[in-house]
């Protein structure tokens, strides 16, 4: 039996726990979640893509947020609705796609705080430095960010992986909705110090990095926007900080939710709901905020429904 169990490529997943009368119920409501997603992410990148006017800076490392909730939500969700039919038993994933699904999860989460950290740099130097914003925010300089962004979530998260996988496993069931690096590393029965120290760094240089820089940028574009007295400054900083700001504090408040809900095991349920929430949530209003409040995105919108009237 223990040869069976050990290094098991073929894992269980708990999936939600769902009554048998709620079941079509939550399966259409994530899946209409997820169509919404894809239709309203890949639709602003189309309008970014076409609408010359969007080449800014702001909207092209906007475009960063689209995509990471593409990926994210097409691993996570997918996988979520074909278990939510089957019963508890058939919940069935190879240690492959589940490692993959990890750090697909990690990686959405992570790069959530790091292009949301770019996109208030942005934000700082056409505030704080409109003069030299051209210069400063030039393509090469958006192609660092993003890049930055990127990589240095993934050699996070690629750290974080790697020191489970190099475990060896004595259980094969997954007690959460999808794969993670905390439900992988209880599958083993060694010690996992070591993950819990570089899971706890991880997290408090991350987070306090994201909330340092989001507080630094907008403690110093409200200096400038008290001290200014242009009005036309102050209402192109409250326009577009309010969205990029709104954006962040839901992407915060829902990771939040699942930190306060991990210190009531009597709430684990809800906890397991919220993680989904945490990807359902920001990849539906994001590109809803940056849609009504961006002028320049409703303008293309109006034009093109209107040329739709007329043809």
């Amino acid at each position: 039996m223990e040869n069976f169990t050990l290094n098991s490529d073929t894992l269980q997943l708990e999936g939600l726990k769902v009554t048998q009368v709620s079941v079509y119920p939550v399966f259409f409501f994530f899946l209409l979640s997820f169509i919404l997603i894809m239709l309203l992410n890949i639709g602003i990148l189309v309008v970014i893509f076409i609408d010359k006017n969007l080449h800014q800076p702001m909207y092209l490392l906007f475009c960063n947020l689209p995509v990471n909730d593409i990926v994210g939500n097409s691993i996570i969700l997918p996988r979520l609705l074909s278990d939510i039919l089957r019963p508890p038993s058939e919940r069935l994933i190879s240690y492959y796609e589940c490692v993959l699904q990890a750090f697909t999860s990690h990686m959405f989460a992570t790069t959530s705080h790091t292009i949301l950290m770019i996109m208030a740099f942005d934000r700082y130097v056409a505030i704080c430095n409109p003069l030299r914003y051209a210069a400063i925010m030039t393509n090469k300089m958006v192609v660092k960010l993003t890049v930055s962004a990127w990589v240095v979530a993934f050699v996070l998260v690629g750290i974080l992986l790697g020191l489970t996988i190099r475990l060896n496993r004595c259980r094969t069931v997954i007690m959460n909705p999808y794969c993670d690096n905390a439900s992988l590393f209880k599958l083993s029965c060694e010690s996992v110090f070591i993950n819990n120290i570089y899971g706890l760094t991880f997290t408090v240089v991350l987070l306090s990095s994201s909330i340092g820089s989001i507080v630094l940028t907008y403690a110093k574009i409200t200096v400038v926007c008290v001290t200014s007295k242009s009005k036309s400054l102050n209402s192109k900083a409250l326009k577009t900080c309010s969205t990029h700001l709104m954006s962040y504090l839901i992407m915060f408040l829902c990771g939040m939710l699942i930190v306060i809900l991990h210190r009531f095991p009597q709430y684990s349920d809800y906890r397991k709901l919220s993680a989904i929430l945490f990807n359902v949530v920001p990849g539906s209003l994001n590109p809803i905020i940056y849609g009504v409040q961006s002028k320049e995105i409703r303008t293309f919108l109006s034009k093109l429904i209107q040329s739709r009237k007329v043809s």
